[in-house]
């Protein structure tokens, strides 16, 4: 696979304005990235822009901290598919899964699957940077029986990214059929391999044309 439809292109910053959202979309639609992944805020104007390409619209809910009540984000995800978002990226309740609470989690995650009814892909992130390796891989277990298409290292805006140790333990954890995806921290071609020879099907990033741009003609990828 080409490794431009790995890539999620994203802009999530707080002070994103509407023609950088517009930059990200053309960049998006030159290069053919796998998707655009932006805050809801900005789902409808990024479908408007990207209804002729092969460019999905992907956007993020609960986001950061994965805070809100399971209602929010149910609500939050129907309403972002109903904006024209094609792919949902969920934060999972990162305290009730440190606490041990993981029906509560199985159940929060599960809400924002139901709420997609198969409209859109749901990815959970799950913040790597803040679990230890048993709570990756319950995370990601949970993610799985909760009927999610993905799990996600990182938002991006906790302690850390995406490792390639992560990915692979992500990727043996969920098998060959749930997608995973690295998020945070993956800035050039060499960081992109690192995590697509880990496991990785998608790889969150707001560098994705220095990585495209980045390949050697000679590149396996």
């Amino acid at each position: 696979m080409e490794i431009a439809k790995y890539i999620d292109h994203t802009l999530l910053k707080a002070d994103a304005t509407k023609d950088q959202i517009k930059q990200l979309c053309l960049e998006a639609s030159e290069y053919h990235f796998a998707s655009v992944c932006v805050n809801p805020t900005w789902v409808s104007y990024a479908n408007e822009l990207l209804k002729d390409t092969d460019v999905a619209v992907c956007t993020v809910i609960g986001f950061p901290l994965g805070a809100n009540t399971s209602e929010v984000k149910a609500f939050e995800a129907d309403n972002a598919i109903k904006n024209g978002a094609n792919e949902i990226d969920m934060v999972i309740n990162i305290g009730a899964l440190k606490g041990g609470d993981h029906e509560l989690v199985k159940n929060d995650i599960a809400s924002v699957v139901n709420a997609a009814n198969g409209r859109a892909l749901v990815k959970v992130i799950i913040e790597t940077s803040l679990l230890t390796d048993e709570e990756k891989v319950v995370a990601s277990k949970l993610s799985v029986e909760a009927g999610a298409n993905f799990v996600k290292t990182s938002t991006g805006f906790s302690t850390g990214g995406a490792t390639p140790e992560d990915v692979k333990l992500m990727r043996d954890t969920v098998g060959p059929n749930i997608g995973v995806k690295a998020s945070g921290g993956v800035r050039s071609a060499s960081d992109a391999k690192a995590v697509i020879d880990a496991g990785a099907s998608r790889i969150g990033a707001s560098s994705g044309v220095k990585i495209v741009q980045g390949l050697t003609a000679d590149s396996d990828y």
